[in-house]
């Protein structure tokens, strides 16, 4: 385990022991209960389980569970309330009254998680769990189940056949659980997940069911046992828990991104700096100059000195950054009595150090002359305000593991209209400057990556039914975890380019290259980054799975079918990643439905990797045009080039290298066209996309399709 890496908690579980319960998430009062054999009254090791990923858990072990109890979590747990005659309890009835029923409906109506642990012979405890879960069409039947066919040696144990996963994802990576004297639950239709077998007695009963209930959720187990300390870790019921406190807990990983306050933002010295930059971007040139002889130069000079006024007063906001406001002032002021020319602002760039300040919400103002976002070869001046998120478990990763001096992730707190764009990058060379620019930093907008991806995989796993696993569907709807994730995942990224084996990049992705190289290196650094995540799951920081979910499925599902097809060097490494999955089976598309191994993906991503690491070394020993031709071969065995391509090897005219230029022109723009499966999906989103246009239009117009 990697003690020192702390996750954040993004969902609160709150196990009920104030009503007679047989379990405590707390050893000591487990050993109260069961001095002889703690564990057969602990559920302490699942509590830790959640505790090393996403949740904080706490136990309520006095008063009745009311709204205020309610309030401070997001799923509520009750395992095995009974009478202390048949279980060692912490003593309080076992029954729930009817205000504490009506409290629990509420909290789940209002989006809580609720999950029942019952047991065999259930009335015979003294609780009302059947009148605690009628409200939901459930009950808990008075039996216990028996499978001599199942389990012959142990008939009590009794195998849980699937009857639905019920969405969600609830049986990711389950195949095989027991439950232990189990009585069965009767449930609404649709509502089963695991039952007995045929050969059972009672054939078929159902022993896990779960349903959803206004906003909230409420999973049932006909067995208490089977997430105990004792048997948590056998088989499949260690995932079967993780799976399903996330399919509960769901609802909390959707709400919104936490409100990002700023005193500057709302600085009404912002809002004048916004306004004059806005109004000077609008009268500069291509070059980013201002041509004065149809441009009123006094107005001008006065849009440079409200600039420089405002950026004064805004200073005692940004204490760190007095250095660049001073040198950012000089160049305002030098470029104005310079004559408007083209902004040269490699001063202020070499002092303007956002590097230096990686504490968590640190803020910088940013202004500068640059080319306009999206690789728009226009320079105008832009004025953003932005954040740093800087997570105590990222600092200690980069200090200890992946160093990595120059990167920041930021968040966009405000802009000027440039970076109403796409653009999710602030890079030293996008800053308008006479020589090669100072290379200090790379800011990324990780909540901008973030937010596409969230939109983007949700889309794709919808058009495509894609039961993806319920911690995977936490990340896609949690923007703070999946800013999180991003900027880990960026972090290690970053790190791997130009760290690998060799020292030098044979992928440099500044020459000038045929598009694929720049695909492969870009692929070969995130498989990388996919494995450097595995050895931190491995290590016990189970978070950094996430960064292996949002590489998988952003490369997959979302990289080819965004941006234009015209030498789309991302868009090809995800189709040369799904093209290799689904020809080895990992993931497969059947009935319009993508399916994936999840027990072979990690596997296949290695084989991938070590074809591309293998080319990779190979490079220092070839000219550069049969390196390209090795590279172009390698993807060609996946992904089926363009018909026209000169550059397949059957249609391959060797000639001489003698300039490697003309062989980058023989590059179609789209050299490996997008393939069936890729096309039908970019169709029925964009379908999705027409009738979400189309929905919004009938309610603003207050019809209502049906």
């Amino acid at each position: 385990m990697t003690p020192r890496l702390q996750q954040s908690r993004f969902a609160r579980v709150l196990f009920d022991e104030a009503h007679g319960e047989a379990w405590s998430v707390r050893p000591d009062a487990a050993a109260t209960m069961r001095p002889d054999h703690p564990a057969a009254a602990s559920y302490a090791d699942a509590a830790r389980t959640l505790e090393a990923r996403d949740f904080s858990v706490a136990a309520h072990a006095d008063g009745p569970l009311t709204a205020e109890v309610l309030a401070a979590a997001d799923v509520l747990v009750i395992a095995h309330p009974s009478e202390p005659e048949w279980e060692g309890t912490l003593g309080g009835s076992p029954a729930l009254t009817v205000a504490e029923i009506a409290a629990v409906e509420r909290f789940v109506h209002a989006g809580g998680g609720l999950l029942v642990l019952a047991e065999t012979e259930e009335e015979k405890y003294g609780a009302n769990l059947s009148e605690l879960l009628a409200p939901y069409g459930m009950s808990v039947e008075n039996t216990t189940v028996f499978d001599y066919a199942g389990s012959p040696a142990a008939p009590t144990w009794v195998p849980g056949d699937v009857v639905s996963a019920a969405g969600g994802g609830l049986l990711h990576r389950v195949r095989d659980v027991r439950f232990y004297r189990a009585g069965s639950l009767a449930v609404p239709p649709g509502a089963g997940v695991l039952r007995a077998g045929p050969e059972a007695a009672p054939a078929g009963a159902v022993l896990l069911a779960a349903v959803s209930h206004g906003r909230g959720r409420v999973a049932v187990a006909a067995d208490s046992d089977i997430f105990g300390d004792d048997f948590l870790h056998r088989l499949d019921h260690h995932q079967l828990w993780l799976n399903l406190v996330y399919w509960l807990a769901l609802p909390a990983f959707r709400g919104a991104a936490a409100p990002l306050v700023s005193a500057a933002a709302a600085d009404p010295a912002w809002a004048r700096l916004k306004q004059a930059t806005g109004e000077l971007r609008l009268l500069q040139g291509p070059r980013g100059d201002v041509d004065l002889s149809v441009v009123d130069v006094t107005r001008a000079r006065a849009l440079v000195q409200a600039m420089v006024q405002h950026i004064g007063a805004l200073s005692g906001r940004f204490p760190h950054q007095a250095e660049y406001f001073d040198r950012l002032q000089r160049d305002l002021v030098a470029w104005a009595d310079a004559g408007f020319t083209k902004p040269d602002f490699a001063a202020s760039l070499g002092a303007f150090r956002p590097e230096r300040e990686r504490r968590d919400g640190v803020e910088h103002l940013v202004v500068f002359p640059l080319y306009t976002p999206n690789a728009s070869p226009d320079v105008r001046f832009e004025a953003l305000i932005v954040r740093t998120p800087w997570p105590a478990f990222v600092a200690e990763l980069e200090r200890t593991e992946f160093d990595n001096r120059k990167f920041v992730p930021v968040q966009l707190l405000d802009n000027t209209a440039g970076y109403d764009s796409e653009c999710a990058v602030l890079f030293p060379e996008t800053v308008s400057v006479a020589q090669r620019p100072s290379n200090n930093f790379g800011g990324i907008f990780c909540d901008r990556e973030s937010a596409r991806f969230r939109r983007s995989v949700a889309a794709a796993a919808g058009a495509l039914r894609l039961d993806i696993p319920p911690d995977a569907a936490a990340l896609v709807a949690s923007p703070d975890l999946s800013l999180q994730t991003y900027i880990l995942w960026d972090l290690i990224h970053d790190r791997w380019h130009s760290h690998g084996e060799l020292p030098f990049d044979p992928f440099m992705i500044r020459q000038r290259l045929p598009y694929w190289m720049y695909a492969l290196e870009e692929l070969r650094v995130d498989l990388a980054t996919y494995g450097s995540a595995a050895e931190l799951v491995d290590d016990g920081f189970a978070f950094a799975r996430y960064v292996q979910y949002a590489i998988l499925f952003d490369r997959i599902l979302r990289f080819p079918i965004t941006g234009e097809r015209v030498r789309n060097y991302d868009g090809l490494g995800g189709q040369l990643l799904f093209a290799f999955l689904h020809r080895r089976g990992t993931v497969v598309w059947r009935d319009n439905r993508l399916s994936v191994d999840w027990d072979a993906v990690g596997g296949t991503v290695a084989e991938l990797r070590g074809l591309l690491e293998h080319l990779y070394r190979r490079g220092i020993d070839m000219s550069k045009v049969s390196y390209w031709a090795a590279a172009h071969d390698l993807i060609a065995e996946s992904v089926e080039p363009n018909v026209a391509s000169q550059w397949r090897r059957e249609a391959r005219v060797v000639s001489d290298e003698a300039d490697p230029r003309a062989w980058v022109d023989r590059v179609l723009p789209d050299e490996f066209p997008l393939s069936t499966f890729y096309l039908q999906l970019r169709g029925r989103l964009e379908e999705r996309t027409q009738r979400q246009v189309d929905d919004a239009a009938g309610d603003a117009a207050g019809g209502r399709r049906v």
